[in-house]
């Protein structure tokens, strides 16, 4: 992942690179046509003034040949040689590679090779200059340009750095305010005023959706409750019918399965409507029992009423207790949530299985035997079921984890050594 900012930064720190490598070869024409052009007209300047200086010299015969002589010995770049008129010769200017015994090196030279006249006489006259300094020209201005480039990089990387946290500020408060929003304590988000535009629309819509959001899920759980109180009455009747109906001695055999047939589904209705109470309860939190629990107690009172399962089922049944693992918990919300995690652990495991509970100060796992990892995404929530057994309500593990988060506990899953593991740890109060 990459953040927001980063991703136009990168864009213009490859666009600052590919500038830059396009600018070398500019910067290398650039400054090689300046510095030629410069020796060019340097070349003419050099050629008028000599001319001239010799026409004033009045120099001619032997001295004349003195001079030339002289002149072409002390001047290696240049020379004057006497030509004749018919042999002529045309002015050029040409580049050429040659050894340069001073520096003991091949360099490059400028020349201009062009006809003046000396006491009414054609000379030909040769200048030459090393244009070698264009290159180290070009190489000090390519590494101050690459200096101004890491220059300008590092300044783009402070800039957006200190963009990012103040700009960027109010959508990060925002962000972590949504982050640590709960749907189901019911308090709307509030944000912090700021003075730019689009993120005060963002979090302008964003409370209008909590808030509308909040709405509905009063209302799901004002439903919820409302339709289970409802149906306690006429699932009652209904129960009390049917025990009627079982004990009419008219009954044929017959109608007794048919009976028996209703009164199986009608035990998982009951069974739901009385979880989907509970749960109503948790998110209302009407619990006012806190006191501290011992859990070693809560799982012999849970065992007690297993027993017969268990003793069914020929499970190995372990304890293992490194601590007192006593807390504070509303007492009905405790023996809940034992008597789910062992029943859900009796359910699960295959007969002559083994079912283990472990506890410490700092919380209790319980573990039983399977043989496949369950779907972590289903398996805490409301009416996800996982077993064919139809008196199964598919709530819960779901209620399990509302306890859980109504104590501020965190309850985990996981699948180790052909062991489904249950695991709570609570906090102390």
């Amino acid at each position: 992942m990459i953040k927001l900012l980063d991703k136009p930064f990168k864009a213009f720190t490859i666009y600052a690179l590919i500038i830059l490598l396009v600018s070398i070869p500019i910067y290398f024409l650039v400054v090689d046509w300046i510095w030629v052009t410069e020796i060019d007209d340097n070349h003419e300047i050099i050629m008028e003034r000599i001319e001239n200086r010799f026409e004033q010299a009045h120099l001619s015969g032997h001295d004349l040949e003195t001079i030339l002589h002289t002149w072409n010995t002390l001047q290696p770049s240049s020379s004057i040689t006497p030509i004749t008129e018919a042999s002529g010769s045309r002015d050029s200017i040409y580049e050429v590679t040659k050894y340069n015994e001073y520096e003991s090196e091949w360099d490059r030279f400028r020349g201009l090779q062009t006809v003046i006249r000396i006491d009414n006489k054609p000379y030909l006259l040769n200048i030459e200059t090393n244009v070698e300094e264009a290159y180290e020209t070009i190489f000090a201005i390519g590494l101050v340009t690459v200096l101004l480039y890491g220059l300008l990089v590092f300044g783009f990387i402070q800039l957006n750095r200190k963009i990012s946290k103040s700009v960027w500020e109010p959508f990060d408060s925002t962000l972590t305010r949504l982050k640590s929003f709960d749907l189901s304590a019911g308090k709307e988000l509030t944000f912090e005023p700021t003075d730019i535009e689009e993120f005060e629309s963002l979090n302008h819509t964003i409370s209008k959706l909590i808030s509308e959001n909040i709405g509905v899920y009063n209302q799901q759980k004002a439903f919820v409750a409302n339709a289970s109180h409802e149906l306690q009455t006429p699932i009652a009747l209904l129960k009390s019918k049917l025990e009627i109906l079982f004990q009419d001695e008219k009954l044929s055999s017959d109608q007794s399965e048919l009976v028996n047939a209703i009164q199986i589904p009608l035990a998982r209705l009951t069974r739901v409507n009385k979880n989907l109470l509970l749960l109503a309860r948790i998110d209302n939190s009407n619990f006012s029992d806190i006191s501290e629990i011992d859990f070693a107690e809560k799982v012999e009172k849970s065992e007690e009423l297993l027993q017969d399962y268990i003793g069914e089922k020929k499970l190995n049944f372990q304890k293992s207790r490194k601590g007192k693992c006593v807390f504070k918990s509303s007492k009905f919300l405790a023996e809940t949530l034992v008597n789910n995690l062992l029943s859900n652990a009796v359910r699960h495991t295959s007969a002559n299985g083994e079912i283990g509970i472990e506890w410490d100060d700092n919380g209790f796992s319980f573990r039983n035997s399977g043989k496949e990892r369950l779907n972590r995404d289903f398996l805490f929530k409301r009416f996800s079921i996982s077993t064919t057994e139809t008196t199964n309500s598919g709530l819960g593990l779901a209620i399990v984890k509302e306890i859980c988060k109504q104590n501020g506990w965190e309850i985990t899953y996981d699948f180790s050594d052909y062991f489904h593991i249950f695991s709570v740890r609570f906090s102390k109060f």
